[in-house]
């Protein structure tokens, strides 16, 4: 369903700029060694996202923060030239050998290194609350043509469902209810807010549930004492309390929520 602007929906994370600049880059540099792990357990996005947020129309895209092309391998199309912009070294590496077609730039959301009014629209996917929205805002601003769209987009585990949300509480995963004002937060440049959300299922099994828990920031940046107390959660809470047997398919519920905004 696609919602006006000031519609509230859930399942967003707080993208209000709560942590200093040093707070969020000490936080996101906890993927700086996770490139191969997070590209093989992080699930990818329902085939409506990258339409939603990008014109058809648009003949060059940047993908923000774009880790290891999860996302940005939905915005190709004949003809459209995408830019992917992504500060971890390891990340890059793999999004260059999984997407030979995108073009790889070092660089972060606030200070992409491109050229000014040089693509049509921006994506930013699952990165948004690892950014300063307003100078990230701006750099977009910069970096876009006249009449161009920024689209952020999440994949959130659907903590409405009990059972996943005790999940997400174990792995510390973040998924919570929040408000699409404070976790689309972005600069005057933009306006005409729409909003998108679905629901979907990824198919995973329980170790599978173990990767994707091992590439949260949480975990990634714990101590080996803490990891091991949350390894032994997991294990009780997939194996001995809800039941299943190892290597079993599950269907993990998810809400992928996009949000669209034109630049004024």
């Amino acid at each position: 369903m696609t919602r006006p602007s000031g519609a509230s929906i859930p399942n967003l994370p707080d993208g209000a700029p709560k942590l200093s600049a040093s707070a969020r880059l000490e936080l996101g540099g906890a993927f700086e060694a996770a490139g191969e792990g997070y590209h093989e357990v992080r699930p990818g996005y329902p085939a409506w996202a990258a339409p939603f947020l990008v014109p058809a129309s648009a003949s060059s895209v940047a993908d923000l923060g774009a880790g290891t092309g999860l996302f940005t391998r939905d915005l190709a199309a004949p003809g459209r030239t995408v830019h992917a912009v992504e500060p971890a070294e390891s990340m890059r590496e793999v999004l260059a050998r999984t997407q030979p077609g995108v073009v790889v730039h070092g660089g972060t959301g606030e200070a992409t290194g491109l050229d000014p009014a040089s693509v049509d629209a921006v994506t930013v996917a699952q990165a948004w609350h690892w950014m300063d929205p307003i100078a990230a805002s701006a750099e977009a601003a910069r970096i876009l043509t006249p009449g161009g769209t920024l689209g952020l987009v999440w994949n959130q585990l659907d903590v409405t469902v009990p059972w996943v949300h005790r999940l997400s509480r174990i792995m510390h995963a973040g998924d919570v209810h929040r408000n699409v004002d404070a976790a689309a937060r972005v600069g005057a440049e933009f306006g005409a807010r729409e909003v998108r959300e679905e629901g979907w299922a990824d198919v995973v099994t329980p170790e599978s549930l173990f990767e994707l828990c091992h590439s949260r920031s949480y975990w990634l940046r714990s101590s080996e004492a803490v990891r091991t107390k949350v390894d032994a959660n997991l294990a009780w809470y997939l194996y001995e309390h809800l039941g299943h047997a190892a290597g079993e398919s599950i269907e993990l519920p998810y809400t992928c929520l996009a949000v669209r905004f034109a630049l004024l």
